[in-house]
């Protein structure tokens, strides 16, 4: 009864089973660190769109 150890709903469970099976270790491996290369991505391309809506302010004159 994996499901209860891990306090996950069967569901969860069944999807990351689904996604991760027949995947080697290395392989895990890798979509972990490109999971986290993806992240700080996404919070840089965040950055850089709200640094870029505050110069469209600036410029027009609504600051």
């Amino acid at each position: 009864m994996r499901v209860a150890r891990l306090a996950s709903t069967e569901p969860t469970y069944c999807r990351w089973k689904n996604h991760y099976q027949g995947m080697d270790l290395p392989g895990v491996k890798r979509m972990k660190v490109l999971s986290q290369e993806n992240a700080v991505l996404k919070r840089l391309l965040a950055e850089a769109e709200l640094e870029k809506a505050a110069l469209r302010e600036l410029a027009e004159g609504n600051f």
